[in-house]
């Protein structure tokens, strides 16, 4: 099923964790709507700015799989509003960058990049409708979160 022009509910939903661990990470219908939502406001339009393929690390996340990662129970990955992306060939940085000047979501993070290592990280990104996105913008690594991105 196309959740958009360049992005399937296969690729949102899959994880070699449910798959080893035999945990059902099918979304709802309200879930999968939401899914819907983030690539039409988010992942496609990011995906044609960079004319490369966006990798999806982790996209939608059941309660019993979110569990199993120890992510918190309020994660947005439950609510299938979130996904962690790269695109292999684009600094993770630069990608979190473009995302904060240029375009609407709820929250971005960059997390665990290590300057100089461009591929090091990933990109949390997230939609939560038109009137309650937040512009949140974060950055984590192993000395906790703080606001904003690395200059």
């Amino acid at each position: 099923m196309k959740l958009g022009k360049y992005f399937s509910l296969e690729e949102m939903t899959r994880s070699q964790t449910a798959l080893r661990r035999g945990i059902n990470n099918t979304p709802t219908t309200e879930e999968i709507n939401n899914l819907e939502d983030l690539v039409f406001y988010v992942l496609d339009p990011i995906r044609e700015n960079f004319r490369l393929p966006v990798s999806v690390n982790s996209g939608f996340r059941s309660l019993q799989l979110n569990e199993a990662l120890g992510s918190k129970p309020t994660s947005q990955h439950t609510q299938g509003k979130a996904a962690d992306i790269e695109i292999p060939t684009v600094d993770n940085l630069e990608l979190a960058r473009w995302i904060s000047e240029n375009m609407r979501f709820d929250q971005l993070i960059l997390e665990f990049h290590t300057p100089g290592l461009p591929r090091s990280g990933w990109v949390h990104v997230s939609w939560d409708g038109e009137s309650t996105n937040r512009q949140q913008v974060l950055t984590i690594d192993r000395n906790g979160a703080r606001v904003g991105l690395p200059t």
